[in-house]
């Protein structure tokens, strides 16, 4: 329940966020915030990437900005979804003037009502540096939290001083992971400014069903090794490096089965490009695409599997890693981003170099023959609940607005409560 008219309104500003045509763009972002939505006054406003032409690049790019509509009631949460412009591959300096520009009205008309006492940005640019914006022409306090893209584009010398200024310009800067939080300290960014608030996992959610009825739900073997892996289906995710590896680990497990989790995603859709591989190393009886899943659902392959495994180029804090071992799986992981904050014990899975096929292949094998504590797994994410993270996130946003005591800077804890 939220809290009363004395608790500040909070409005979430980010480009990446779930709609009925896009369900899969962002869930992280709103797991996190509606749950701060239980306690304080939220809504939600998306903008969204357009240019007068893109219909005519969804012609041979089907997913390419599939829009959103203007407005949703998610779960009791206004969300708006305004358009602006935005180049595809050009101009992108100018992406966060355009975003707050179309954000202005909308903004201003929550103003007006008594709806908006603070801006939370998610991702540094053009989020961040659009929220900065909008917090100054209309007199309220920013905060930004930091969730992967920021490597990136602190190393583009066209996107670093726009970056920097706004993680300068916001009142609080979280960072999912303390990854982030040194590429934010590398900008100048002080220390002090920055809160390390990782994401948290719904262990009630996520509880693990007795691995012989997941399988028979699912049709998999009783005794095969099973291997799993969750994400949108994009190139930054993986899939495809852990299926050509699959030969080399079938010699010693032929009967190993290969189950993938996930959809089209913002970022595009490569499952016909992962398909083509399948059936060009003939595994189409090893590799099961199981498509975009519901939450509630997912812990049905996620019981049923053996060892979790993500072969990612970038990521921020992985949700999903916490949600796998909240159904007591191993993670074996590559070493970018937060993914050794999370995977941060041999007890929970192994983090790998990225690139190196060989490691993540011994990784693997590994796994399969290791005889893991997967009550001790999932007593880890357990002590990664999300109650003391929106705790924090929501003592920051009181402080910001002046709704209780000041929180002094860098007084947050670390996220990572187990280990």
């Amino acid at each position: 329940m939220a809290e009363p008219e004395s608790a500040p309104h909070v409005v979430v500003l980010s480009s990446l966020f779930p709609s009925s045509v896009q369900p899969n763009a962002g869930p992280f972002v709103r797991e996190r915030m509606f749950r701060v939505g239980a306690r304080l006054p939220l809504c939600v406003v998306a903008p969204v990437p357009w240019f007068p032409l893109q219909g005519i690049i969804r012609r041979w790019r089907p997913h390419f900005r599939p829009g959103a509509p203007g407005w949703e009631k998610q779960s009791g949460v206004d969300v708006w979804f305004p358009r602006f412009l935005s180049l595809p591959g050009v101009l992108k300096h100018l992406d966060g003037l355009a975003m707050a520009l179309c954000a202005y009205p909308r903004l201003r008309a929550l103003k007006r009502a008594g709806r908006l006492d603070l801006i939370d940005a998610h991702f540094g640019y053009p989020d961040g540096d659009a929220a900065v914006r909008l917090g100054r022409w209309l007199g309220v306090p920013v905060t930004i939290t930091l969730r992967g893209t920021e490597s990136r584009h602190a190393r583009d010398p066209r996107l670093a001083p726009l970056l920097k200024a706004a993680l300068l310009g916001a009142a609080r800067v979280f960072a999912v992971a303390d990854a982030l939080k040194q590429v934010a300290v590398g900008l100048g960014v002080p220390a002090d400014k920055i809160d390390v608030v990782g994401n948290g996992v719904d262990a009630g959610r996520f509880a693990p069903v007795p691995r012989g009825q997941a399988r028979t739900q699912l049709g998999l073997p009783p005794e095969a090794p099973v291997l799993i892996s969750v994400g949108g289906l994009v190139e930054r995710k993986g899939f495809h490096r852990v299926i050509e590896l699959l030969p080399r680990l079938r010699e010693t497990w032929p009967d190993l089965q290969y189950l993938i989790v996930g959809g089209a995603s913002a970022e595009g859709n490569n499952r016909p490009a992962l398909e083509a591989q399948v059936a060009e190393l003939g595994l189409q009886g090893c590799v099961r695409f199981l498509g975009s899943l519901p939450p509630d659902a997912l812990k049905l392959p996620l019981s049923a599997a053996d060892v979790f495994v993500l072969s990612t180029r970038n990521e921020g804090w992985a949700n999903v890693f916490l949600e796998a071992m909240a159904c007591g799986l191993p993670v074996v992981t590559t070493d970018v981003g937060g993914n050794r904050e999370v995977v941060n014990s041999p007890a929970l899975g192994e983090v790998v170099p990225f690139g190196d096929a060989d490691a993540l292949a011994n990784a693997i094998a590994d796994a399969l023959r290791r005889d893991w504590d997967r009550t001790g797994i999932r007593q880890y994410a357990e002590a990664n609940s999300w109650d003391e993270r929106v705790e924090r996130l929501c003592r920051v946003f009181r402080s910001l607005t002046g709704r209780a005591s000041t929180v002094v800077p860098g007084h947050l804890e670390s996220n990572r409560t187990a280990s």
